[in-house]
């Protein structure tokens, strides 16, 4: 039996916890028939979870009553899929780690901050072993927590091809959203990380003018992001369309000619992949994660200026040539990141204790 922590697959509206442990869950028991798998829920997700089907091989448990099922011979391994591992599991005990920027930068306030680094450490003292969704989170985890290096495995991420609406579809969204092609994309809640405002900054000297299509919901920092935009002088330019579903997600994709995506700190960065994956140039930051997953498929610039961000911008938009290569190379990076992988790469850990 292999219990996994999959409360975080509900989250609404899904942040890229969500997306992978809904994938990897998945995944693991569908390439795993013969197994026996248990998803744990908090008790503010365990009756939602009744709602979505479970794979035959899965069952659902209560997270805060394991009652004899952390302690029984049967289960043979736990897996926390986002940096939480809960007291009393006797069996090997497996941390995905997908970010700790709340110990790097301004980022969430102190309270957050305080509580998490609470966990992170508590999680890091808890796991036998710890699996990073990427080589710059695996060196916070050793740096930060000061967790061994030898007992952390580096698995990326997968992404989800995005299918397209219909031509039609595509035009009624874009329509509803006010929003005329040629656009820069913005995905991610607006959020002092994501640095949107110098998004806005780069947005306001580029040349040519587009409209800009902030895609995400509200998020710590936000007030002063709002400010920005309402004094922007593009703000006409600038469409706050808030969290979007699949739908909408997709229809963005399939006709943006940009996503700018300069953040300042990420775990993994999954627009950029879902962008190459759907064939959109990207202009990303050349910290943290970003470098890591972008590889030469994308315009990587300092986050901190706007300059540079608005440069990368004006090339892609101007320069055919360009705009057509990095289509083609991020295609091809894209394909280096399924989740059938990601679980294959997660079974090869679990594989050292079962």
């Amino acid at each position: 039996m292999i219990g996994l922590d999959a409360g975080n697959s509900l989250d609404r509206p899904p942040t890229g916890v969500a997306v992978y442990a809904r994938n990897l869950s998945g995944e693991l028991a569908r390439a795993h028939p013969s197994r026996r798998f248990h998803w744990y829920f908090r008790s503010n997700r365990y009756l939602r979870s009744f709602s979505t089907p479970l794979p035959p091989n899965v069952s659902r448990r209560l997270l805060e009553r394991p009652g004899l099922g952390f302690r029984s011979r049967k289960l043979r391994l736990f897996h926390g899929l986002n940096q939480r591992l809960p007291a009393g599991v006797a069996a090997p005990r497996i941390a995905t780690f997908h970010d700790l920027f709340a110990l790097t930068g301004n980022y969430s306030t102190p309270e957050f901050r305080a509580r998490f680094a609470e966990l992170a450490h508590e999680t890091a003292a808890r796991a036998d072993h710890v699996i990073a969704i990427s080589c710059y989170t695996a060196e916070q985890v050793v740096r930060r927590l000061g967790y061994p290096r030898s007992q952390v495995t580096v698995v990326h991420h997968g992404v989800d091809a995005l299918r397209p609406p219909p031509a039609e579809r595509c035009r009624e969204i874009l329509a509803s959203l006010k929003v005329r092609p040629p656009f820069a994309l913005h995905l991610g809640t607006l959020q002092v990380r994501k640095n949107v405002e110098r998004v806005v900054e780069a947005l306001e000297a580029a040349r040519p003018a587009v409209q800009l299509v902030l895609a995400g919901s509200l998020g710590f920092g936000a007030e002063p992001i709002l400010d920005r935009i309402r004094r922007s002088s593009a703000r006409d330019r600038i469409v706050l369309a808030g969290h979007v579903g699949d739908d909408v997600r997709a229809a963005l994709f399939a006709r943006s000619s940009v996503l700018l995506f300069p953040s300042l700190d990420e775990g993994f960065g999954l627009p950029v992949v879902e962008a190459f994956s759907a064939g959109v140039p990207v202009v990303g930051s050349d910290v943290s994660a970003i470098p890591e997953v972008a590889g030469d498929a994308a315009l990587l610039v300092d986050p901190l200026d706007a300059g540079a961000i608005a440069a990368a911008l004006e090339s892609v938009l101007s320069d055919a040539a360009l705009r057509s290569d990095l289509v083609r190379r991020g295609r091809a990076r894209a394909k280096r990141f399924s989740w059938e992988r990601c679980a294959a790469e997660t079974w090869r850990v679990y594989e050292r204790f079962l």
